[in-house]
């Protein structure tokens, strides 16, 4: 069977969608490479790719993309709702099929080692951090882009590749390898960022809250409404139904109602199949009763 791995850079540009195509052509012309998504968010002024292939296609195209946002993107001008510190913020990587964490860890090694030779700087996380205060993105990104020109400066966040400078232009970049998780964000009726912040600090595990959950409270102009942005790392153990209902419940608080959910990327089909099982009250539920599930086994 063919080893398959997926990679999903996170690029600091939402608006200008020439840059955008052109950052996603860098992969679509890699053979061998699958696009199963790429969405970009204005609000967040950031684009989420998710790709999939090849260990050594998967690397290439991580290259070759964050190489093509490094040349369009001046973090210097860039402005958005989301956490970020570079033009290419985050590549994660993740085993799909017949691929270890261990392999993953290997490729994010490449890729950070070819990005740092750049002049950009770049820490390992998750997975692939050499000390456990470079674990969790939020500890590394901590300042944004604009914070790290001092920050940088500090002996405890000298990069694991790269200069131990800002990069003006490109900022800095976070490279690992990671489990699968699920990126899910709920909107409130309230342009009062406050109060989806404070929701967010409740439900997040460093705030007491859910133990496999990171939250954040963003603004959405556009929409004149706010957002609770989280990153569900084990929807295993942290369903999905369980992040939208305690955002639900602390938004009573406030007065205020959910309008809304979102996905980004792409999301293992169990985590929805728990949601639906859940709202539904579905007793005695399989898997192997999806349709779509069976004829795939077939195939």
């Amino acid at each position: 069977m063919r080893k398959l791995m997926e990679c999903v850079p996170n690029f600091s540009e939402g608006r200008d969608q020439a840059i955008i195509e052109q950052i996603i052509d860098e992969a679509r012309n890699i053979e061998g490479i699958t696009i199963l998504d790429y969405a970009p968010d204005k609000d967040h002024n950031r684009t989420v790719l998710t790709m999939i292939g090849s260990p050594e296609q998967i690397k290439e195209a991580a290259i070759n993309t964050a190489k093509k946002a490094a040349e369009l993107i001046d973090m210097s001008k860039h402005q958005g709702a989301h956490p970020r510190m570079g033009a290419t913020d985050v590549i994660p990587f993740t085993p799909v099929s017949n691929v270890s964490i261990g392999e993953c860890k290997e490729v994010a090694l490449e890729v950070a080692a070819e990005i740092g030779s750049w002049g950009i700087p770049v820490y390992l996380y998750e997975d692939s951090a050499t000390r456990p205060e470079r674990q969790n993105l939020a500890a590394i990104r901590k300042g944004q882009y604009e914070g790290f020109f001092e920050k940088i400066k500090g002996e405890e966040w000298k990069p694991d590749f790269g200069p131990q400078e800002m990069n003006v232009k490109s900022g800095g970049t976070v490279v690992g390898a990671r489990v699968p998780l699920v990126a899910f964000n709920v909107n409130l009726d309230t342009p009062d960022v406050e109060i989806a912040d404070k929701i967010a600090k409740t439900v997040r595990y460093i705030g007491g809250g859910l133990r496999f959950v990171k939250a954040i409270g963003l603004k959405l102009e556009e929409r004149n409404q706010t957002q609770v942005s989280m990153n569900l790392v084990n929807y295993e153990k942290t369903a999905v139904y369980q992040a939208f209902e305690m955002v639900k419940m602390e938004a009573k608080r406030y007065g205020v109602n959910v309008v809304g959910s979102e996905v980004i990327g792409t999301v293992p089909m169990k985590s929805l199949l728990d949601a639906a099982e859940y709202y539904l009250q579905i007793e005695g539920f399989n898997v192997d009763q999806i349709l779509e599930k069976r004829l795939l086994d077939v195939q």
